[in-house]
């Protein structure tokens, strides 16, 4: 992949990810209005996590990392990819599908290991409830995984990437039918789930067809390329589940304070669209590309499209992670405050969303640094990391949450990430020239955070100027918009005056011409 198409392919995964995104805010603020932060609300929030966790425990996470590079290889050696991409989706459909049944027998005993702090109360029968007809999306959201990995390994990211926006669209319908056909908001939310998860997965399979790639499921066989998916699979697996007994550990504790469940779900909703926008961008474009250029031993390639995927990574998200600190409480504000979701609601997460704020940049880091071990078919050094991670993350959960409440887990999940970076940058070291950072990076990174630090000090100024109309029902939209614009006029402006990067690069992304 050209330099050029590396860039564009990061905006393409990007900017349909933002549309989620916002899709997303109008979805999550919403839910918060209807349904705002009581039994009801944590019970699908509960809910619609847990397919979502054995998601990235299956597909998205060890699945994909080890089924793209192979994918990729084949498909750049011209060894029958479809036959391999046929016979993978055999094999995951069955074992995803075994999955969902036991999990309608186990149910309850699956919102205990959620949330165990719902015993006893309204919210764990209606997790239970919430939870078996929820569950199902796994299936047709890792099959859908599996097409777009796919795609994204052919270099085609945008049906891939625009999926997710069908999610939202139907989230979005859902509510705005709730009152008009006199539905029940929490049930018809729940619905709402698989039926999502059966749109996305027609739109990339029909894409991948279009691709070339007809993804027929056959019989499960046990050939040898499927045992060594199975094998490069098993770690990245693990490390996956590390990962979601991370997230696991931090719902227990914030189970067991009030509404707790809703204030850290809503921050994380908040702090996913930095996140999602970059990190899923990189992640998708760049382990691919890695792949096939380590394939054909060209180190240099390698080596500039990771400087260039950390470059552009931290172009993005620590001005993000500022502004996240500087402007939580009017973000919160403005995007949630409103129905049920009370001014209570909004100091506690914006707490939580200044926390989560640290940790972004480090979120996104993970993403640049673990495609380095996984295109090298290497997955066990990262469940080793995982493994440290998870520990960390434990402690610090569980040993603050009796002194600092609820924003234990917060606290927990931004450190055990940096952990994460930090062993993940160290196992790195080994690898040679190919993850060496070039020097335009290693010049432009500290001008990047000089700028973050300059719009930061600006945004906080605005806010404070801005205050009485974010105040202001009706006008806290438009202040709102104009804090975003300062700070965005700012950072880019600061950034291209000292040599944080150049505005030609953010273009020449965006373009559709060739290099």
């Amino acid at each position: 992949m050209k330099p050029i198409r590396l860039v564009r392919g990061f905006f393409t995964v990007g900017g349909w990810t933002l549309a989620s995104r916002i899709l997303g805010f109008v979805r999550d603020a919403w839910i918060a209005a209807v349904l705002g932060t009581g039994p009801a609300a944590q019970a699908f929030i509960v809910a619609f996590s847990l397919p979502n966790m054995f998601r990235r425990f299956f597909a998205e996470g060890a699945f994909n990392t080890a089924f793209v590079p192979m994918f990729s290889k084949k498909l750049e050696s011209g060894e029958s990819p479809e036959d391999f991409a046929r016979e993978a989706m055999s094999g995951l459909a069955s074992v995803v599908l075994a999955l969902t049944l036991i999990a309608q027998v186990f149910m309850p005993w699956l919102v205990l290991a959620m949330a165990s702090g719902f015993q006893g109360d309204a919210r764990f029968d209606l997790s239970v409830s919430y939870g078996r007809i929820a569950f199902p999306y796994i299936l047709f959201i890792s099959l859908a995984a599996l097409a777009s990995g796919v795609l994204n390994a052919s270099g085609r990211f945008a049906a891939a990437a625009a999926a997710p926006v069908l999610l939202n669209l139907i989230f979005i319908a859902t509510l705005w039918l709730t009152p008009r056909l006199g539905w029940d908001a929490g049930l018809a939310l729940t619905w709402a789930v698989p039926l999502a998860g059966i749109a996305q997965f027609a739109l990339v399979w029909v894409a991948a067809r279009r691709a070339g790639i007809t993804l027929i499921p056959r019989l499960p066989r046990l050939t040898p390329d499927i045992k060594r998916l199975a094998i490069i699979a098993a770690p990245a697996m693990l490390a996956g589940g590390v990962v979601q007994i991370n997230l696991l550990v931090g719902r227990q504790v914030s189970s067991y304070f009030g509404e707790a469940v809703a204030w850290l779900y809503n921050a994380d909703r908040l702090y996913q669209l930095p996140l999602g926008v970059v990190a899923i961008a990189i992640g998708v474009v760049l382990l691919p590309d890695l792949s096939r250029r380590l394939k054909a031993d060209d180190t240099d390639g390698a080596r500039h499209s990771f400087s260039r995927a950390t470059e552009f990574a931290l172009a993005l998200t620590i001005p993000s992670a500022v502004a996240l600190v500087v402007i939580a409480t009017p973000l919160v504000s403005v995007l949630f405050e409103r129905g049920k979701f009370g001014p209570a609601d909004t100091v506690a997460t914006a707490f939580a969303v200044a926390v989560y704020g640290l940790g972004l940049p480090a979120f996104v880091l993970q993403k640049v640094l673990q495609p380095l071990f996984f295109a090298r078919e290497d997955t066990r050094s990262p469940f080793n990391y995982a493994v440290v991670s998870m520990v960390v993350n434990a402690v610090l959960a569980v040993g603050l949450a009796p002194l600092i409440g609820y924003i234990a887990a917060a606290v927990a999940t931004s450190v055990a990430a940096w952990a994460m970076v930090w062993q993940l940058w160290r196992g790195s070291r080994a690898m040679g020239e190919a993850v060496r950072l070039d020097d335009r990076l290693t010049a432009r990174a500290p001008r990047i955070v000089l700028a973050s630090l300059i719009m930061g000090a600006v945004l906080y100024a605005a806010m404070l100027i801005l205050m009485p109309m974010l105040g202001t029902p009706g006008w806290r939209y438009l202040g709102l918009a104009l804090l975003v614009l300062a700070g965005a006029v700012t950072y880019f402006g600061a950034g291209a005056m000292i040599g944080a990067f150049r505005l030609s690069d953010f273009k020449a992304g965006l373009s559709r011409r060739k290099a």
